[in-house]
């Protein structure tokens, strides 16, 4: 008889900085929301991408009002990465993005034309190992995920329904799992009629496992931008029916260190004020979505402790509430 798993506790509490521990990470920030400051914190991370480059997006369902600008995007692949494709896969609810004919349509809706866009499940599935994993020994990804050399995860950080907030962690856990296999095992346990049957703590642990088994892959080779901008308490899978914007906008974070920049941008919504962070604070706490953060610390992903660099002033060493100190209410 196997041994019983069971999933760790406290996704719902939030953990000061003072009361971390570990080593420190670096973390950019700009709070230049545009083509430019995504260009420019880019170049603080991109010393270690090579060959053909996958940038991890979220595309969206189609016409969805949130998502990272294409033009932005568009002047990142033209002028910085021009051996590179964004990757995607299909979705495993059905939607705009289920099968690969619908997805390619949304694609073109959603104005992401000017480069290659491989999805990536289109082809097959692989599976990548996981090291020390609680819950899973392999995770299933899109099979042409393999064909590239360094990746990129391009995340609009923003709330989710299940995760609580979706980072670069979600991005690629659940955005590099195939549509039907790897995305079930994630989401569902066997036998259920329910596709969302797994939730909070281990839902969050089953998201990390998913994550390393990419990380560890492109090990040494792997970089992580958030764009905190139109953070909606929804996903972007939600398109036009996410609930509205109230979280001011803040930035941009980049790091080699995905968990400090995951971190980072939890950190800087938890430095707003009361009111302009209540929404998406209470939508992280009651999906537990903080057990991302501590998991990923557990399984060695990186750490939770880092210094915020402001390349907008000579990469001045900040604090989060410096970083938030002019952010204005949100205006659709």
């Amino acid at each position: 008889m196997g041994k019983i798993k069971t999933a760790g506790k406290g996704g719902e509490k939030y953990i000061p900085f003072s009361d971390r521990t570990g080593c420190l990470s670096e973390v950019y920030f700009t709070s230049d929301l545009s083509a430019d400051g995504l260009r420019r914190i880019f170049a603080k991370v991109n010393n270690t991408l090579n060959g053909k480059v996958a940038v991890k997006i979220h595309t969206g369902e189609q016409h969805g009002p949130n998502i990272i600008p294409s033009e932005w995007v568009k002047e990142l692949m033209t002028n910085d990465i021009t051996n590179g494709a964004l990757i995607e896969t299909n979705t495993y609810y059905e939607g705009d993005r289920y099968e690969t004919d619908q997805h390619r349509e949304t694609l073109k809706v959603n104005g992401w034309t000017f480069c290659p866009v491989d999805i990536i499940d289109e082809d097959g599935t692989c599976m990548l190992p996981i090291k020390d994993g609680k819950w899973f020994t392999e995770m299933s990804v899109g099979k042409n995920l393999v064909n590239y050399d360094s990746f990129l995860a391009l995340t609009h950080f923003k709330g989710h329904t299940m995760g609580g907030f979706g980072g670069s962690n979600k991005n690629i856990g659940i955005g590099c799992a195939d549509g039907r296999i790897g995305k079930g095992m994630i989401h569902t346990y066997e036998g259920s009629d329910n596709l969302w049957s797994i939730n909070k703590e281990e839902l969050m642990e089953r998201i990390c496992e998913s994550t390393k088994s990419v990380a560890d892959f492109f090990k040494g080779h792997i970089v992580y931008i958030n764009v905190l901008r139109n953070m909606s308490v929804s996903c972007d899978c939600e398109g036009l029916s996410a609930a509205p914007v109230v979280t001011p906008n803040i930035g941009i974070v980049a790091s080699t260190d995905l968990l400090a920049v995951d971190q980072a941008s939890v950190d800087l919504v938890y430095a707003l004020k009361p009111e302009d962070k209540h929404d998406l604070v209470e939508r992280m706490e009651t999906r537990h979505g903080h057990r991302q953060l501590s998991y990923m610390k557990e399984l060695g992903m990186g750490n939770d402790k880092y210094r915020l660099l402001d390349i907008d002033h000579n990469d001045k060493e900040i604090s989060t509430a410096e970083a938030v100190k002019d952010v204005v209410p949100f205006k659709a």
